[in-house]
């Protein structure tokens, strides 16, 4: 994302909750800071209680991107967009999570623990964090999802 060091904020519910170790080593790995909103266990638990903490992490700047996990990654999805500033893209592979950082400048992704295992999880994550925002065209439509 940059070459400064990044705080990266991230939250799940049970579902996604064998995703978030793997996923905070490999932050740890690159020396990033990790914000953890939890959840702790794979125990039920409702997702926004989790998820809206880590998206309001990264609208208040105390992150500079987001990771938020779940069953399918749609209903934290919904959630952290539902926060103003977050823009946040569900990815499901590689290619998805390029392209919502190139032309979407997402600050936030979602990833569904059911469908998509660890290490595709893991090369999601790293691909999102090592794209770039292409600006251009994407600016202002970039601009008017902020309104």
């Amino acid at each position: 994302m940059t070459d400064k060091t990044l705080t990266v904020s991230i939250g799940t519910d049970h579902a996604g909750f064998p995703l978030k170790a793997p996923i905070i080593t490999l932050l740890k790995a690159r020396d990033y800071t990790v914000i953890d909103c939890g959840c702790d266990s794979d125990e039920s638990c409702d997702y926004p209680d989790f998820i809206r903490p880590a998206a309001e992490a990264v609208a208040s700047g105390k992150a500079d991107c987001g990771i938020v996990l779940g069953g399918s990654g749609n209903g934290e999805a919904i959630v952290a967009n539902k926060v103003k500033g977050v823009r946040c893209g569900l990815c499901w592979d590689e290619w998805s999570a390029q392209m919502t950082k190139e032309h979407n400048n997402a600050n936030c992704i979602a990833i569904g623990a059911r469908p998509v295992p660890e290490e595709l999880a893991l090369k999601i994550v790293g691909t999102w964090l090592d794209a770039t925002f292409e600006g251009g065209r994407h600016e202002r439509r970039v601009a008017k999802i902020e309104g």
